[in-house]
């Protein structure tokens, strides 16, 4: 699955364009809406605690002078401080929030946790933070304000916790002189819900623009994809060989101007490979009909050639003798070039014919090895088959595979370095098979290979040391003709090559016709070489 949606993504590019679209919509929803949050909460918050701080210097004027008309004797200090608070905890009750009065403030007591203090029913007086107690204990400003969470017990029993306000003020009680704090906590539920409304408000406002943007960058980029996708497809099917196939161009914008371009360099490309078609057979039959052409005379100059080679040693003059042999090994090569452009000309028409059948190739680069042997030896090279040991079948032309092979062959004794100086041979053909792929190497331990050479070695006629003669009479095609013949089965034929420390060819073909390969059994560099780089 996770392929599958690596791969989806490096495909589509419509996909590309609209999650990034959503992704960076969703990055700045997200931070406007933050932004436009903290904004709103600030207002809420601004404006409820100076309505709060009003709210509570009107309640604080309104007990200092209900404290200035008291009498003085009438009442204690405690008695006093309960006619004060009871009425503004009545009025609290009517309009939302709750009442503490603790104090007096003497000697650094008056905290409410000991004790003393008048508050509104079900308060938790712990509501009121320890730091506005210290406030006014250390003697700060006579009002202070904070946020808070009001805490009170419900008839069930329960403990409700809701966000508020806190707001302190001192006051003085004409009983005893002592100074009391009243505080005054009013919840934010109203804000609380404001903002969760507003917030509520921003994702869905957030999720429909996601959708529409999301929905639009579809939309636009299916506009711009849509035609390039039609290119691609038309460009598969011209690449496949349907030349006459044309993009429909609609109006005049950029992308109909491309596909008009895109059309006339299809009809340049249509035209100038007919005209190379055209030319190549043209070449292929002027290949074809000369070398039919000159089998004729070929054949009358052969029968003359040699009359005169068997007649050689019955001349008087040196020259005359050595002529003649000259001019039968040379017409022995002629021949031999004649066969090998028919060949070609053959596979280049494509109607060179594959006979498959079962071929052990171990036996096969037996029977090769075995008919270069006198060449060999003319030079004096030992030329070794690497037997696996156990057959190694496949199915192939037996005729083409031993002409790939005898080409190779030659081709190692032609460049292999001086005899003796490896004692494990000259020139090596190994053999080697697994489940799926043959293959056979040829190695010589010569002059090697430049580096790029090995691609250009199976370019027709092409020599890597035109000065160097070609002791095995080789016509420049033997290459070209063996790398043809190793992709008509589906194979593979590749070099490497280090100068002055040899080639190696070798020679992969699939155990079964039409098989793919995807590996081969026997490497290409030489475990003694891996460390050189060609």
């Amino acid at each position: 699955m996770r392929r599958f949606w690596a791969r989806f993504w490096r495909r589509s590019l419509q996909a590309r364009v609209v999650i990034s679209t959503v992704l960076l919509t969703v990055l700045a929803s997200s931070v406007v809406g933050w932004f436009l949050l903290s904004r709103v909460r600030e207002g809420l918050l601004d404006h409820r605690v100076n309505a709060v701080v009003a709210e509570t210097a009107t309640e604080v004027d309104d007990a200092r002078d209900r404290l200035s008309a008291a009498s003085t004797v009438d009442l204690d200090a405690g008695g006093q401080q309960r006619d004060l608070v009871e009425p503004i905890i009545q009025r609290g009750a009517t309009r939302g929030f709750e009442v503490v009065m603790a104090g007096p403030i003497v000697d650094g007591g008056g905290r409410i946790s000991e004790g003393g203090a008048e508050f509104s029913p079900g308060l938790i007086t712990s509501s009121v933070p320890t730091r506005l107690e210290a406030h006014f204990l250390s003697g700060g400003t006579p009002s202070a304000w904070t946020y808070t969470t009001i805490r009170s017990t419900a008839a069930s029993g329960r403990i409700v916790r809701v966000p508020g306000v806190v707001v302190g003020s001192e006051i003085s009680l004409p009983a005893d002189g002592a100074s009391y704090v009243l505080y005054f906590l009013y919840p934010l539920t109203d804000e609380q819900e404001t903002l969760g409304l507003v917030g509520r408000a921003l994702i869905a406002a957030g999720g429909l623009l996601l959708v529409l943007m999301g929905g639009a960058a579809w939309l636009v980029t299916r506009q711009v994809v849509t035609p390039i996708r039609l290119a691609r497809q038309v460009a598969e099917r011209i690449t496949a060989g349907q030349l006459q196939e044309r993009l429909i161009v609609h109006g005049e914008d950029d992308l109909g101007r491309l596909a008009l371009s895109f059309n006339q360099m299809a009809d340049t490309l249509q035209r100038q490979i007919r005209q190379l078609e055209d030319l190549s057979r043209v070449q292929r039959r002027f290949t074809s009909d000369v070398s039919h052409e000159l089998r004729t005379p070929l054949t009358t100059v052969r029968m003359a050639s040699d009359m005169l080679h068997d007649a050689r040693s019955t001349f008087a003059d040196p020259a005359a003798s050595r002529a003649a042999e000259l001019l039968h090994t040379e017409l022995d090569r002629f021949e031999r070039l004649l066969t090998d452009l028919l060949e070609i000309s053959r596979m280049d028409a494509g109607v060179a014919p594959l006979e498959a059948e079962d071929v052990d190739l171990v036996e096969l680069s037996h029977r090769v090895v075995d008919a270069a042997e006198p060449l060999a030896a003319t030079r004096g090279l030992d030329v070794r088959v690497i037997d696996p040991g156990h057959p190694c079948l496949a199915e192939v032309d037996a005729r083409r595979v031993e002409r790939i092979l005898r080409n190779l062959v030659t081709n190692a004794i032609d460049h292999a370095a001086p005899p003796g100086e490896h004692p494990d041979g000259d020139v090596l053909v190994q053999v080697g098979a697994d489940g799926e792929a043959t293959a056979v190497t040829v190695r010589d331990f010569g002059v090697g290979l430049a580096p790029g050479e090995s691609a250009m070695v199976f370019n027709r006629f092409w020599r890597a040391d035109p000065a160097r003669a070609r002791s095995s009479g080789g016509t420049g095609l033997g290459l070209a003709i063996a790398l043809e013949d190793a992709t008509l089965h589906g194979g593979w034929l590749q070099a490497w090559g280090v100068p002055g420390r040899g080639a190696v060819f070798r020679l992969t073909l699939p155990r079964h016709v039409g098989r793919a390969l995807r590996h081969s059994p026997l490497p290409l560099v030489p475990a003694d070489a891996a460390e050189v780089r060609p």
